[in-house]
């Protein structure tokens, strides 16, 4: 737990790391499947690029799910180019995080 000191006040208030992680990991989910839904359109749609919005869902997810890294293995030994830009783009989401 963390202890917070509001500037003004004598109040304190104590954060609960886990409850913190479980947001956290709640907001994972819920970007990643709107990525992968946002890629699943743009495979229909020319406007957007769905096989990017795809990846990145999956970049996401991957850090939660074995049956996702399972696939991402599959796609490392089948399309190395692929799994490259996925790569790239973990490095990327985990820096936008690490960053909050």
């Amino acid at each position: 737990m963390s202890l917070i000191l509001t500037r003004g006040l004598t109040r304190f208030y104590l954060v609960n790391s886990k409850l913190l992680n479980s947001i956290k990991k709640l907001g994972l989910l819920i970007i990643g499947w709107f990525f992968i839904f946002l890629g699943i359109l743009g495979l229909f749609l020319p406007i957007l690029q769905g096989i990017l919005f795809i990846l990145i869902g999956l970049a996401i997810l991957s850090t939660r799910s074995e049956i996702i890294k399972r696939f991402l293995k599959h796609l490392e030994e089948h399309y190395p180019q692929h799994h490259e830009r996925v790569e790239i783009w973990k490095g990327k989401i985990r820096n936008w995080f690490r960053k909050t």
